[in-house]
């Protein structure tokens, strides 16, 4: 299995805030394929931070969102038998913040694909901190097509 962060090795030129290995200021998030799931070990800074030592739940939707569009992006490209993933954008998620993330120590993402058609996925997530389950995430991820703002624009 190859270790290769997705957005590294599909995306390399990618500037998203949440996951785009070019922006210097955002928070680079690297996934990586674990089986059907797809992985992530972050460290936050204290500038993530909501008040001393707990993780912004703006952040907490921000790393769930990104790492959920590339678990779709992925088994949206595995599907269709395609040699890199669609372009895709989020059309609804939810978060539920079950209790507060600390910051001191590694926050681990895992997301797993619900379901898988044509053109469109629907993710769930985690988000682990300090051996907890803080949050928890289902998303809905739609692969645009050329003319869209947001196409092979990552």
């Amino acid at each position: 299995m190859n270790d290769q962060a997705l957005q590294d090795r599909y995306a390399p030129d990618g500037v998203c805030f949440g996951c785009g290995p070019r922006n210097e200021q955002g928070l680079r998030i690297k996934s990586v394929l674990r089986g059907d799931e797809v992985v992530a070990t972050w460290h936050a800074a204290r500038y993530h931070e909501a008040f001393a030592g707990i993780l912004s739940g703006g952040i907490v939707g921000t790393l769930l969102d990104c790492h959920a569009n590339w678990t779709a992006a992925y088994h949206l490209m595995r599907r269709a038998g395609a040699a890199k993933p669609p372009p895709t954008v989020t059309a609804e998620f939810s978060v539920k913040l079950l209790r507060p993330a600390p910051t001191a120590g590694p926050i681990e993402l895992v997301a797993r694909p619900v379901e898988v058609s044509d053109d469109r996925a629907t993710v769930d997530a985690e988000l682990h901190a300090g051996g907890k389950v803080c949050a928890t995430f289902r998303g809905i991820f739609v692969a645009v097509k050329p003319g869209h703002p947001a196409y092979h624009r990552w």
